[in-house]
């Protein structure tokens, strides 16, 4: 199986939890959902900054480019996050932003995916490499 395959089985087998909440590709988040309402904004996206391309690195830089990820954030609606399955689990920040926004995010801390959803609507998994 190529790398591309796994990664994207990887991703649609993951669980992606924020503010007690989760998501998973394919359906709906009413949780999610609300707090988007709450924070007046229609869509969302799960994003991390570890791990760039899927390759693990080490925890404590991880920890410095989750931290870089906050510090863009600043004056955005977001909570901490985590998405994953397994033994592969990873911070990551649900953001009230667009899909459009976020893509720039993703390129940014050089991630594959990100996950995107919209209000009243199944999370679908966006594939940015």
């Amino acid at each position: 199986m190529k790398r591309a395959e796994q990664l994207l089985r990887a991703y649609r087998a993951s669980c992606y939890r924020a503010a007690g909440h989760a998501a998973r590709i394919g359906s709906r988040a009413p949780g999610l959902d609300a707090l988007l309402q709450c924070w007046r904004v229609p869509e969302g996206v799960f994003i991390a900054a570890g791990n760039p391309f899927s390759r693990r690195m080490p925890e404590g830089w991880n920890a410095r480019r989750h931290a870089a990820l906050r510090e863009r954030l600043r004056g955005l609606h977001y909570v901490e996050g985590r998405g994953g399955a397994k033994r592969w689990w990873e911070a990551h920040c649900f953001i009230g932003i667009s899909a459009a926004r976020g893509r720039r995010l993703v390129r940014l801390f050089r991630q594959n995916a990100m996950v995107a959803l919209r209000r009243g609507a199944k999370a679908r998994l966006l594939w940015l490499s």
